[in-house]
This record gives structure tokens, C-alpha cells and sequence, in this order.
């Protein structure tokens, strides 16, 4: 069944010492793409997030949003001192350098990344929760994605229905179509010439004939019709295809168009073409 590429998803999961949260979003994109927003505390496990939702995602562009949140407890903040006192010594080379330097304060050190440390946690007890987290929100997600394109599906079936409808018109008129160009062509040439040439009548038939087959246009319409159902019950990324049999689809209505003698098939013609365009649309979010 489709996914759609859009999608949202968020989890927290608390702890003794805080909580951890996962903000995902999805949103279409012509491959796989992955961005990250999360404290230094995370950085190293980025390549571990991205394998493991490489593994179940194939296109989109995510955006990933993790969050820590530590529990206020008295003294719960420390300050690394080794890291402050490079910190003032680099501050105080650089001001040796400026002819009126700001004074440099507590604050501003304390500011300084790293300086100011929370609550000490367990490093790996906390990159385990962040995965953990992380891959909850990513199932979440995978979930939102599948809804979204069970409803893509459904659309995508009564476009295809509408079509069916429109081809079905077509093969119906046919007849009635090829036989009202007969009875015009002897028409006029009964007035040009005055009495009816059936050998030149059957020639002009003959080419109103062939310009007026669609039986083959009509068979591989309903060909890609039975395709893009069949593609629509796998599992795997269908999104590529799919967009390459709604060029297909155009490409016979087109060539219904331009061999139109008769104003319903125009007019079917036209009407395919806004089912397919409908469905194009609604294609470019199915991963």
C-alpha cells in the first residue's frame, strides 16, 4: 500500500532525571533527505539516527527536532573548571590585542558552552533513551505516513473509476461516431460530384478509419489503469513509478485528442486529462 511523504510525529518518554523529547516532520522531497536539530550531548549518535530511519524511509525531506530535559534538583548545576579557566585565558589574549576591551564578565563565562553543566547523567544511559525515543517517533511516523496514504489510495482509485468511465463512453460512441463521418462524406460527395463514387468513398473511409482507431489508445489506457492498481497493493516505494505511469496516461489522452473526428471524444479527452493531472498531484506526496 502507498505512504505518503508527509507526516508528523512527536514522543517524550520520562525518566528519574528528565525526559527526552522526538519531534519529527515529513515533508515531500524527490529522495531522501534528513536535517537535525539536538543538543552536543546527542551529536554523536546523528549517524545512528539517520541509519536506522534510512532503513525504513526511502524518500522525503525530515526534519528532526530532540530535546533534553533534566529535573531541577539543588545543586544540580556545576561548572567544568578547567574548560572556564581556558576560556578566560583565551578572553584575556584577545582583549590584550583590542585598545579598549569590554570588560569580561562572570556571566559571560558561565554563557560559554560547556561551562555550565546540568545535572550529571549517565552518558549512556541517556544515549540509549534518546534511541529508544527516537525510534518510537519514527514508527509514529511511519504510522501517519501509511494513513495518509490509504487516503491517497482511495482517491487515486476513484480518479482511476472516472476514467474507466470516459473510456467506457468512448467505446460505446464508437459505432455511432464512424457511421455519422460515413453518412457526411457521402453527403459531400454526392454535392461535388454529383453522384456517389463508392470506390473513393471507401478510400476516404478507409483514412477516417484509421485516423478514428482508438481502439489501441483505449486498450493501453485501460493496461496502465490495471498497472497503477497492481503498484498500489506493494509494499515497497511506488512513488517513482507511479508518476511514470501518469505520464503514460497523458500520452494516450493526448493521442485520443488529436485523433478526434467527433466533439464527445474531445471532450474525453479533455476530461482525462484533469482526472490524470488530479492524480499526478496527489502522486507527488506517495513516497
Amino acid at each position: 500500500m502507498p505512504r505518503s511523504m508527509t507526516a508528523f510525529a512527536r514522543i517524550v518518554t520520562e525518566h528519574s532525571w528528565g525526559s527526552v523529547s522526538c519531534e519529527l516532520r515529513s515533508v515531500n522531497h524527490r529522495f531522501f533527505e534528513m536535517g537535525f536539530r539536538m543538543p552536543e550531548t546527542l551529536r554523536q549518535l546523528e549517524v545512528q539516527f539517520r541509519d536506522r530511519a534510512r532503513k525504513k524511509l526511502v524518500r522525503g525531506k525530515v526534519d528532526c527536532v530532540l530535546q533534553i530535559t533534566l529535573l531541577d534538583s539543588p545543586g544540580s548545576a556545576t561548572v567544568d573548571s578547567d574548560l572556564a579557566q581556558q576560556t578566560i585565558h583565551i578572553a584575556e589574549q584577545i582583549s590584550a590585542q583590542i585598545a579598549n576591551p569590554a570588560p569580561i564578565s562572570a556571566l559571560d563565562i558561565i554563557k560559554w558552552p560547556g561551562v555550565l553543566k546540568d545535572r550529571d547523567v549517565d552518558a549512556e544511559q541517556l544515549h540509549q533513551s534518546a534511541l529508544a525515543t527516537f525510534d518510537q517517533a519514527l514508527d509514529q511516523l511511519l504510522e501517519g505516513r501509511q494513513r495518509e496514504g490509504d487516503k491517497l489510495a482511495e482517491m487515486i482509485e476513484q480518479r482511476l473509476q472516472g476514467i474507466e468511465a470516459q473510456i467506457s463512453l468512448v467505446t460505446s460512441q464508437l459505432p455511432q461516431i464512424l457511421q455519422q463521418q460515413r453518412t457526411r462524406l457521402s453527403e459531400k460527395l454526392a454535392e461535388l460530384k454529383g453522384e456517389l463514387d463508392s470506390d473513393r468513398l471507401e478510400q476516404e473511409m478507409v483514412i477516417i478509419a484509421n485516423r478514428a482507431d482508438v481502439d489501441e489508445e483505449l486498450d493501453r489506457l485501460n493496461a496502465h489503469i490495471g498497472e497503477i492498481r497492481r503498484v498500489l497493493t506493494r509494499s515497497e516505494s511506488i512513488g517513482r513509478r507511479l508518476d511514470f505511469l501518469m505520464q503514460e496516461l497523458n500520452r494516450e489522452a493526448n493521442t485520443l485528442g488529436s485523433k478526434s473526428i467527433a466533439a464527445v471524444t474531445t471532450q474525453v479527452s479533455v476530461e482525462l486529462k484533469v482526472l490524470i493531472e488530479q492524480m499526478r498531484e496527489q502522486i507527488q506526496n506517495i513516497e
